[in-house]
């Protein structure tokens, strides 16, 4: 989950309103080093995180201390989803987590950004839940789906009605808050929702029957989640970005390895207030990259297997629904060379 149910109508909003404009730096190169004062060079890297598994994987380096060990001065500052981003728009952070549409959000509405690794993809914690007694994506098919237009679950949406052949045409589309999808599926006034988790599991137990029609699991990489940094920083303290990047395989290596997986669950799930079975669930819906995985999603191709194919992808979809108004350079937005020390 990213955030708690009450505000996760905010949850990863490609819609408008949420960023503040005209704000980020524009057209700054971001491959050349440049030199810095002292006074810069002194001051922390401000980082926003906020409330999804792959983002507070952090807290374990944090509370292990292995970014002091790693020679990073660096402060993670706690946001709900959207508040981190308007922070980051507003010139507030030097690196802000999200998902790579998101990323390309803020930088199509001012706050240009540089996404510098990959922390995760969603891997089935976003879905399309059907009614009780839908049964396929396919019965949607002249049904109505409540869900919040202009969000990544209408992207999941579009995504899986394409693969059946489908069109987004043939279903109808009701703007429906995502904290509100719950009630809405047990009315039954419409025959699915779509929603992530924890709403998505809210909305299956308030409406007996209800199953998941089509998650993020049946499109890998439809969704990937990322930490982006602002031009100025990245060409400014790159030697730091490069530091705090090799810091995600220890992350990695402590939540996944056996003997201390326990640990690490139980530091991720006190950050967000749950208890760390509910945590460990969610957390599966999560697939952690590390920095190798990583590097392999960060190569140029097209389709979802790479992060320039899905924010391609990403990128048509905000164009369409207005999201902002001109097409992004996706190639802009990303600096895979972190991941290999440069």
């Amino acid at each position: 989950m990213r955030m708690s149910s009450v505000l996760a109508a905010t949850r990863r909003n490609v819609a408008g309103g949420l960023l503040a404009l005209g704000i980020g730096i524009l057209g700054l190169p971001f491959v050349a080093p440049v030199s810095v004062g002292p006074a810069y060079a002194a001051e922390p890297l401000r980082i926003g995180y906020s409330d999804w598994p792959g983002w507070v994987a952090w807290q374990v380096a944090i509370e292990k201390g292995w970014l002091m060990q790693a020679g990073i001065d660096a402060t993670f500052e706690w946001f709900d989803y959207s508040a981190s981003m308007d922070a980051f728009s507003a010139g507030k952070l030097d690196a802000v987590t999200c998902t790579n549409g998101d990323a390309l959000v803020m930088g199509g509405n001012g706050a240009k950004n540089v996404m510098i690794m990959l922390t995760d993809y969603s891997n089935g914690n976003d879905m399309i839940v059907g009614k009780p007694g839908v049964k396929a994506l396919a019965e949607l098919k002249g049904k109505k789906v409540g869900l919040e237009v202009g969000l990544v679950e209408q992207l999941l949406l579009i995504n899986g009605l394409n693969k059946l052949g489908l069109k987004e045409t043939d279903v109808t589309f009701v703007n429906v808050k995502t904290n509100e999808t719950p009630q809405v599926l047990a009315s039954g006034d419409v025959s699915a929702i779509g929603a992530w988790q924890p709403i998505a599991g809210q909305a299956m137990k308030g409406a007996a029957g209800a199953r998941p029609l089509y998650t993020s699991a049946d499109e890998p990489g439809l969704i990937y989640d990322v930490v982006t940094v602002t031009p100025a920083s990245l060409a400014a303290r790159r030697a730091d970005w490069i530091k705090f990047v090799a810091v995600w395989d220890k992350v990695v290596a402590y939540i996944q390895d056996p003997k201390t997986q326990g640990d690490a669950v139980a530091i991720m799930a006190a950050k967000v207030g749950i208890e760390p079975p509910v945590f460990a669930r969610f957390l599966k819906g999560t697939k952690l990259l590390t920095l190798a995985e990583g590097r392999k999603v960060m190569a140029d191709a097209e389709g979802f297997g790479s992060l320039y194919g899905s924010s391609r992808y990403a990128d048509a979809f905000n164009v369409k629904y207005e999201v902002y108004k001109a097409a992004q350079d996706v190639k802009t937005y990303i600096d895979p060379a972190l991941t290999d020390g440069k």
